[in-house]
């Protein structure tokens, strides 16, 4: 399906584009027509899942592909837990799913309104320091290339393809499908805290290492966090999720329309910003469940933000966050979004931010009518000074000239890249910056 070339612009409105055309491929054949049909008219092309990159890692004044007609579950294996799965299935619907045929993801990021192409092509984590990003959930790919042809890839065919291609950047071709590892359904018991962030500093390594799942938020302006562990539990235990009244104050109202409601005023008045932050800060209740999985995982998001996240040694990070917290009160910048931090394992994925290290993820965050770039920029230059990683799908200033060094087999990636698409059919301005020409 073809439908009128309009503008389009991403979920947080930090990027937008006019296309000469716009489609919603049904089948792998619809893709690999509307391929070469961009090449006949020297086009370039860029599929889009939900379009929720912060970066314009999407971008295409070509032909703008959406995957938005290529979705559900292809085939499953209950015994095997291999699920394959058509590139455009939003996460959320996935899940879901999976769940009433007694699967689950291993692990999953804290949004689930990417689709599962997009969310691997870009490294989408979750946390917890035994477990890698959703791209080492994938077992196997379908991938249509510049020339049209259809690559089935997995470790055993087309093994060099699918070593880079899990993490491929939309740069190597337009996925179709993903065959991914899924497990048993399980549940998670979670254990939310409100504490000090000295005292977290005692505990984080103990933490990290006696939880399944842990991560915490930084309010910057204040030395508090709020502490999360998720915990595997058998199903057989039964479930004890938050009653409906409760999970709607804290998640809806609370933690969307309120908060809202204070980023509105603090940006008319940014003085009282660290007075927010401090009360916040106290005002969070303990709380303690039992869910699905997936509904442990993932929190709805409905205040728009800017986000730039980074892959560090796990190692730096209370350096990192000790040289954020200085340079917030040295600059006068007044930061109304706590500082998310996660833990995740290394892996061995070529343009995986987490490859060869076991990662600290850090990821700042800005209400979106207010300025973020000064503030993004310095805590980039804390990030790179510590080898830092920035996430592909979010804001960032790097370039291929000081990425390269980052990623050990930055250069086989290009390789493949060069033999899957000599003419940059898939380029965009982003990819020519951070993979070069």
């Amino acid at each position: 399906m073809v439908e009128s070339a309009t503008a389009w612009s991403n979920w947080a409105g930090t990027f937008s584009v006019a296309p000469r055309r716009v489609t919603h491929p049904r089948t792998t054949d619809d893709v690999a027509d509307e391929i070469r049909h961009a090449a006949e008219n020297n086009l370039s092309l860029k599929a889009i899942g939900s379009g929720h990159s912060f970066s314009a890692i999407g971008a295409t004044h070509g032909v703008l592909m959406k995957l938005d007609q290529l979705r559900g579950i292809i085939a499953a294996d209950r015994k095997t837990g291999l699920v394959t799965v058509a590139a455009g299935t939003p996460l959320s619907e996935l899940n879901s799913t999976l769940w009433t045929m007694g699967l689950a993801m291993t692990n999953l990021g804290d949004i689930d309104a990417q689709t599962i192409s997009g969310a691997i092509s870009t490294g989408t984590h979750g946390t917890g320091v035994a477990f890698g990003g959703l791209a080492t959930q994938v077992r196997g790919l379908q991938l249509v290339t510049a020339s049209g042809e259809l690559l089935n890839c997995s470790p055993t065919e087309n093994a060099e393809i699918f070593a880079v291609a899990r993490i491929g950047l939309g740069a190597l071709g337009v996925i179709t499908s993903v065959t991914l590892q899924c497990e048993p359904a399980f549940a998670l018991h979670a254990r939310e805290r409100p504490s000090s962030y000295d005292a977290l500093l005692e505990t984080v390594e103990a933490s990290v290492a006696d939880h399944d799942h842990f991560e915490f938020y930084w309010f910057p302006h204040t030395r508090r966090v709020l502490t999360k562990t998720h915990d595997r539990v058998r199903l057989e235990a039964g479930l004890h999720p938050l009653g409906r009244l409760r999970g709607w104050i804290d998640d809806e109202f609370l933690a969307n329309r309120v908060f809202e409601g204070v980023n509105r005023l603090t940006t008319a008045r940014p003085a009282l910003t660290g007075r927010a932050n401090r009360i916040a800060a106290r005002a969070l209740s303990a709380r303690e469940f039992t869910d699905r999985s997936y509904r442990v995982f993932v929190s709805p998001r409905r205040v728009k933000f800017r986000e730039m996240e980074y892959a560090l040694p796990r190692e730096t990070m209370s350096h990192v966050i000790g040289e954020l917290d200085d340079w917030i009160n040295r600059s006068g910048e007044r930061i109304g979004f706590p500082v998310e931090v996660r833990f995740a394992a290394a892996d061995d994925i070529a343009l995986s931010t987490a490859y060869g290290r076991e990662t600290c993820y850090i990821a700042v965050h800005q209400y979106h009518r207010r300025p973020h770039e000064k503030y993004f920029l310095a805590f980039e230059r804390i990030a790179e000074s510590v080898g830092g990683r920035p996430h592909w799908g979010k804001l960032h200033f790097r370039t291929a000239e000081d990425l390269e060094p980052k990623y050990p087999l930055f250069g086989q990636y290009l390789a493949v890249r060069q033999r899957l698409d000599p003419d940059r059919r898939f380029s965009n301005d982003y990819l020519r910056r951070v993979l070069g020409t």
